[in-house]
């Protein structure tokens, strides 16, 4: 997770060195494209279970993943007051999972037991600032061992006359491909190996409103729509008569997610962040998501944000546990993710961002920790920690 951050503070004098064009304090007159700030943010997730899916939903559910995401926003203003930016940014995850070592059956075999995940992502946005009306575009790409993931986006956000509200439209879609790796006893010759496409499209309307200089909400709702190989191939099933066989689900799923959020100043020191999201698709899966966040300023510069998240969820209707389908099922699986579950997530974070700079230096503005603990009813724990350092130009 380190020698990430170490190559960042490399790039960010790099950087300081390519953006010496002073900024516009109008905002209108024509500028060149120069570094507006580089956010470099590092994790480390562990977590642990018995009920991992490669063994039929049975076994160890160990992981480890260390993420190190490097985001540079780029901006140039032009003639007509359109305000262009640019946010490049490439993120590398280490992982390692005890589960994946068991797709042949014998530990420190499997490929996918230790994977690196690159995924480079750029969005581009004009913004005509008299007119509130801002577009984006972007793409991105994810690859590992058996997956690789295309994506692309665009939005459009207008505000109101008042600038009080805003409306945004967005659109994206990913186009994947999953390489077919069978438990090692499903094997047959070269039908292992090969790749199937697994595609979403989706879809968000929302609407953001300041009430009142205290109050600011907003509503969420989303259509997606998934299509191709949605099953994973490596997954195992057992059946009631102890025989082995895959992992299948419907090659099609429609996924409604309607949300809202409101945040409430309560005075100079302390702000309430409320979360509400309701869930519902195709495979008769329903959830409900509460999440509470109270930052409480201690001096001007220094915060404390304590967090919680409620999350519970119905199993799809294809969901059995270990041993429990049978052979006349076509659709089967025993990933206790499709379970019934309910889950709570609770943990701090801890935000410093002085006025004259970190260490002195005004270009280094803020450095944010947060760490929170995973507990679900399914026997499943997990540990987070993350770093979040921002440079601003």
């Amino acid at each position: 997770m380190k020698k990430i951050v170490v190559s960042g503070l490399v790039l960010l004098a790099f950087f300081k060195i390519q953006a010496q064009t002073p900024k516009d304090s109008t905002g209108y007159k024509p500028t060149k494209l120069k570094i507006e700030e580089v956010n470099l943010v590092s994790s480390y997730y562990r977590q642990n279970g018995d009920n991992a899916s490669v063994t039929g939903g049975i076994g160890s559910q160990k992981l480890t993943d260390i993420a190190n995401v490097i985001d540079v926003t780029l901006v140039k203003y032009g003639k007509t007051g359109k305000k262009h930016t640019l946010d490049v940014e490439i993120g590398v995850d280490h992982y390692t999972s005890a589960s994946s070592d068991r797709v042949d059956l014998q530990a420190n075999t499997s490929a996918s037991s230790s994977d690196i995940r690159v995924y480079p992502s750029l969005l581009y946005t004009a913004e005509q600032i008299d007119k509130g009306r801002s577009f984006a575009i972007g793409v991105g790409s994810s690859t590992e061992y058996d997956y690789q993931s295309f994506n692309g986006t665009t939005a459009f956000i207008q505000k109101t006359k008042d600038r009080n509200g805003e409306f945004t439209a967005r659109f994206q879609a990913f186009l994947d491909q999953v390489k077919i790796i069978k438990p090692i006893e499903l094997r047959q010759g070269q039908d292992d190996g090969g790749t199937e496409a697994r595609n979403t499209f989706a879809g968000s309307l929302s609407y953001a409103q300041a009430i009142n200089k205290n109050l600011q909400v907003s509503l969420t709702a989303d259509y997606v729509q998934q299509t191709g190989y949605l099953s994973l191939p490596f997954h195992r099933v057992y059946l009631t008569d102890g025989t082995v066989t895959q992992e299948n689900l419907p090659d099609t799923r429609t996924k409604i997610p309607i949300g809202g959020r409101l945040s409430y100043f309560l005075g100079d020191h302390l702000i309430v962040r409320a979360f509400y999201r309701f869930y519902t698709d195709d495979w008769d899966m329903q959830s409900h998501t509460a999440e509470l966040e109270l930052p409480v300023k201690i001096t001007p510069f220094f915060s404390l944000t304590p967090f919680y998240r409620y999350y519970d969820q119905t199993g799809i209707k294809y969901f059995k546990a270990y041993g429990e389908h049978t052979a006349a099922e076509q659709y089967r699986t025993s990933n206790y993710d499709l379970s019934p579950f309910h889950s709570n997530f609770y943990g701090i974070g801890v935000r410093m961002a002085p006025e004259n700079g970190l260490f002195g230096n005004p270009h280094w503005a803020m450095l944010e920790f947060r760490v929170g603990h995973y507990d679900r009813s399914t026997d499943l724990n997990a540990n987070i920690a993350s770093i979040n350092l921002k440079y601003k130009v």
